[in-house]
């Protein structure tokens, strides 16, 4: 019986992504970025903020938690959940993060988020991850504690490339700024335990970006899964 995120056998795998294989390819409408020997799906190319979405159906299984890792990388400038762009900065449906959104349901019911900040030193605090040191943003209320946020740049200015030395919600690698964020439990494992509530709900992953993929995007090259 295998043991995930503490709790042991009984688990399905749902999703799952490694883009490491050449032979892989990314889900139906992700866009593919390749750099230094890293493959990563994003968003397709928009001029603003924007989702794209993969579902993983639950095939009639009755679940009660849910547990997962995502790897990712930063390109370019997100800013987690920086409230500056956009309208949808309070709405789960929308674009309210730069990085990625897992939720399950139709109407949606949030999981977990992955975010990404913009630097993993102490610059521009209003721009790093909320769980940053000085960082001045605040999370929603739908997503509360249920989050993990990293960055990959650790110089103290962004460029419009893809970050591959620092994969994205490892706990590994982090700067002065953003320990707090990789000292949390169970990174790179996020999990969801809704006691004796059941469901057979779908779950959703989303990348999303509330600005254009010219400025951010947060492709993933790995995600599993499992209810």
């Amino acid at each position: 019986m295998e043991t995930l995120c503490g709790a042991e056998g009984g688990w399905t795998r749902l999703g799952y992504l490694d883009m490491s294989d050449s032979t892989v390819n990314c889900p139906s409408g992700f866009r593919l970025y390749q750099s230094g020997g890293v493959r990563a799906c994003g968003r397709p190319v928009t001029s603003s903020g924007s989702c794209v979405s993969v579902q993983f159906p639950s095939n009639g299984i009755s679940y009660s938690q849910v547990c997962g890792r995502v790897t990712g990388y930063q390109y370019g400038s997100p800013d987690a959940v920086r409230d500056e762009h956009g309208s949808n900065h309070n709405n789960l449906n929308g674009d309210y993060v730069d990085g990625v959104s897992i939720t399950r349901g139709s109407p949606r019911q949030h999981v977990w988020t992955l975010m990404a900040g913009i630097y993993e030193q102490n610059v521009n605090t209003d721009y790093n991850c909320p769980c940053a040191n000085d960082s001045t943003q605040q999370v929603q209320s739908f997503v509360g504690d249920h989050y993990f946020c990293e960055s990959g740049v650790t110089t103290s200015l962004w460029q419009y490339q893809l970050y591959t030395s620092d994969p994205l919600w490892n706990g590994q690698s982090c700067g002065s700024a953003e320990s707090p964020c990789c000292n949390v439990p169970g990174i790179p494992w996020f999990h969801r335990d809704y006691g004796n509530t059941t469901t057979t709900d779908y779950i959703e992953l989303r990348v999303c970006g509330d600005e254009g993929t010219d400025n951010e995007d947060v492709p993933l090259s790995y995600y599993e899964i499992f209810v």
